[in-house]
C-alpha cells in the first residue's frame, strides 16, 4: 500500500469517527460524557487535518472523502440500534465497536511498514488516541 492509500485510509477512519460522534452527541444525556465526545471529535479532526496536509506532499489531488452513502448508512445503522436502547451506555458501546475497528485497521496499516516515517508517526498517534478513547468510553458502559 502506498503513502496515498495509507493516508486515504487514515483520513477515512478519522472522518468516520467524527461522523459517528456527530450523529450521537445530541443523544447523550450525561454532560461529562458529551464533553468526552467533544474532545474525541477534536482529536479525530486533528488527525484528519494532519493527514490532509501530508496528502498534499504526495498528490495534487484532494484527499478522498467519506461518501454520502457511507454517511447515510452510518446514520441509519445508529438510529436503528438506538430504537431499542438510547442509553449513554449503548452509545458508549457503539462508539467502542467503531473505535476498535479503527484500531484494527490502524495496526494493520502499521504492520505493513510501507508508509514513510511521517505517515507512520501519524498512524501511531491515531491508534494511540483510539486506544485511549476505548479506555475512556469503558466508564460509560
Amino acid at each position: 500500500m502506498d503513502n496515498i492509500n495509507v493516508l486515504d485510509e487514515l483520513n477515512k477512519g478519522a472522518t468516520m469517527g467524527m461522523d459517528a460522534i456527530n450523529f450521537l452527541i445530541s443523544k447523550v444525556k450525561d454532560e461529562r460524557f458529551r464533553m468526552v465526545l467533544l474532545e474525541e471529535y477534536f482529536d479525530y479532526e486533528a488527525v484528519s487535518d494532519s493527514a490532509n496536509k501530508l496528502y498534499s506532499k504526495y498528490s495534487k489531488d484532494a484527499p478522498h472523502k467519506t461518501n454520502i452513502m457511507n454517511k447515510m448508512m452510518t446514520w441509519w445503522g445508529v438510529n436503528m440500534r438506538m430504537m431499542k436502547d438510547d442509553s449513554d451506555s449503548k452509545i458508549a458501546e457503539m462508539l467502542m465497536q467503531g473505535t476498535n475497528m479503527g484500531i484494527i485497521e490502524g495496526r494493520r496499516l502499521l504492520n505493513q511498514k510501507k508508509a514513510d516515517k511521517r505517515i507512520r508517526k501519524l498512524l501511531n498517534v491515531f491508534v494511540s488516541m483510539q486506544e485511549k478513547n476505548v479506555e475512556t468510553l469503558k466508564a460509560y458502559l
